[in-house]
């Protein structure tokens, strides 16, 4: 799942992107409208965490450049504005949800997710592939019967593979949808995790790769 945190508190952006990226979340953060409206253009999201009071480009105008789109992602405002009216105005402009700061962290993580689930275009809640079975907001995943027990970077991995099946994921995509636009392009995290997720997947061998194009589920 890959998430766009827009809020110009930067000590709070890096907080909710961290707890975020706990959950195996792919996060962007952008501090102003200007630079969120920038990287929307480049990358499509599943979810904008938004707040209302930005610089150089309102909250608010935003959201409305973002319900405009055709393959928009969804909106959660993220906000200390927290009346009625507020709230009332927030969802007229086209925001799907609203949270008023202070938040409870866990409560923040489900609402992603259901936002997630009701984009219009969204996948399937369970991924089945290869004789394996994940379930992205139980956190489970099965194969042929036996759970399997992966970090938070693996499952993620498990997930971006299982989406893409039976396609190739190279490992610039995998960067993108797993980690986030920070990661190094010359690190090897990838061939690093995707060797614990094989190990992990056991026998037969279903991940398979392709020099110079990527990896796939076999």
């Amino acid at each position: 799942m890959r998430i766009l945190v827009v809020e110009d508190e930067r000590s709070l952006a890096e907080v909710v992107a961290e707890g975020l990226r706990d959950q195996g979340m792919a996060v962007d953060i952008s501090h102003d409208g200007l630079s969120a409206a920038a990287k929307l253009d480049l990358t499509a999201y599943d979810v904008v965490v938004l707040d209302r009071d930005l610089p150089g480009l309102h909250g608010d105008a935003l959201c409305r450049m973002i319900t405009e789109r055709r393959d928009r992602p969804m909106v959660l405002m993220l906000t200390a504005a927290g009346t009625p009216d507020d709230r009332v105005s927030g969802l007229t402009l086209g925001a799907d949800d609203y949270l008023v700061k202070p938040f409870h962290f866990p409560e923040l993580i489900l609402r992603i997710q259901a936002l997630a689930r009701r984009r219009p275009n969204a996948r399937p809640r369970t991924l089945h592939a290869a004789g394996i079975e994940l379930d992205p907001v139980r956190r489970t995943a099965v194969r042929d019967g036996r759970q399997l027990n992966l970090s938070v970077k693996e499952f993620a991995l498990l997930q971006a593979l299982m989406r893409a099946s039976p396609g190739f994921l190279s490992t610039e995509a995998l960067l993108e949808q797993v980690w986030d636009e920070n990661a190094d392009p010359f690190t090897n995290t990838v061939t690093v995790t995707m060797g614990r997720l094989r190990r992990k997947l056991g026998e037969p061998p279903v991940v398979t790769t392709t020099p110079g194009v990527g990896y796939r589920l076999a």
